[in-house]
């Protein structure tokens, strides 16, 4: 973004900077409404239905539909309600969120802000996600979101640990907390990517084990099932956001999906080599193209990634019966916690002893 103000002058810089941000919200907004058609057509293909088939062509204007339906109903707030914190919770949740993605890297140069910290901003900010959901929890003046809320945040936060110490393994590998660099270590084939360690095959165990348990954890911070503990209707009647409806309801739920495909993205970004194909081409091939060509076809492999995970998000949900509270969080501290921990003590004494081949 700098360099676009730098280059253009303030007043142009801005407006490109804020055609940009808006142009790659509107992306990701399309793709999460295609996204939760992909979701339900999963969930229904595995129950032998058709799933929404309907509205569209086989059903692709399903999530436009609803989306309108949610805009035209009416918005009910509890009696008893704090009015200000059940709007804002909502609010907040989303805009937590989308803002996770200003760092995401989806092609060469490609990203809203390339900060040199950006595992750190996403720490931060998913953090702050927590705080929409107790808010709207104990805004609806009701003991059953309450504890769905209180459910989710311990849940969240429980899962945000194990997820640290896994990342950690990323950046001593790498050398790096910025984004892009993490994927350009990974740029010189499906050998060097994070998950096969081909260059450093002592790490391949640890690597593994460190995706599989981030992949789960990562079910685990999203509220997916097996681990939709805060939402168990036979429970808590839907969890923390049982008393909303309308566009209120419909923000959470956004904040929701941008949480599950930023998750995904991490994945590709983290472990699978981000933007670069499986086979790099050399460099008198590439400089055929144009730049802006190129581009588009390291953003397919990342999309392509980033959809393959999501899929097996979809699968999960279809297949896999919902845990009880309590072997969720052994799970999280009694297992995910320990194991992630010597995850970064073997890594950590490879990159000291042995050194990172890149």
């Amino acid at each position: 973004m700098s360099s676009l103000i730098e280059n253009n002058g303030v007043l142009i810089g801005w407006l490109l900077v804020m055609g940009q941000i808006g142009l790659f919200a509107l992306v990701v907004l399309l793709s999460i409404a295609f996204l939760l058609l992909l979701d339900r057509k999963v969930w229904a293909s595995v129950m032998m239905r058709k799933g929404p088939n309907v509205v569209g062509p086989f059903g692709l204007l399903q999530s436009f539909a609803d989306f309108g339906k949610f805009l035209l109903k009416e918005i009910i707030i509890p009696a008893g309600a704090n009015k200000t914190v059940f709007l804002l919770a909502p609010v907040m949740t989303v805009a937590l969120a989308f803002a996770g993605w200003a760092v995401i890297p989806v092609a060469p140069g490609w990203v809203i802000s390339d900060l040199n910290v950006g595992i750190l901003y996403l720490f931060a900010v998913s953090s702050l996600g927590v705080y929409g959901i107790i808010m709207g929890g104990w805004a609806s003046n009701s003991k059953y979101p309450f504890l769905g809320s209180l459910r989710s945040a311990a849940q969240m936060v429980s899962y945000e640990v194990s997820i640290g110490l896994i990342i950690i393994n990323v950046i001593l590998v790498s050398g790096s907390m910025n984004l892009t660099a993490i994927v350009d270590h990974q740029g010189s084939g499906f050998w060097t990517w994070h998950i096969l360690s081909f260059n450093n095959i002592l790490l391949f165990p640890v690597m593994v084990v460190a995706f599989v348990m981030f992949f789960v954890s990562a079910l685990a911070e999203t509220n997916r099932p097996p681990f939709d503990l805060p939402e168990a209707e036979s429970e808590l009647v839907a969890g923390y956001q049982v008393e909303y409806s309308s566009t209120p309801y419909l923000l959470f739920m956004l904040g929701e999906y941008f949480n599950i495909v930023l998750m995904c993205a991490m994945m590709a970004i983290l472990f699978f080599g981000g933007w670069h194909g499986v086979v790099p081409f050399g460099s008198d091939f590439v400089n055929q193209f144009p730049v802006w060509m190129v581009n588009l076809g390291h953003l397919a492999w990342f999309m392509a990634k980033t959809l393959f995970f999501f899929f097996l998000f979809a699968l999960i949900k279809a297949v896999v019966p919902r845990y009880r509270y309590d072997q969720l969080m052994r799970l999280g501290w009694k297992i995910f916690l320990p194991t992630a921990l010597a995850a970064v003590v073997i890594t950590g004494g490879y990159v000291v002893y042995v050194g990172v081949q890149g």
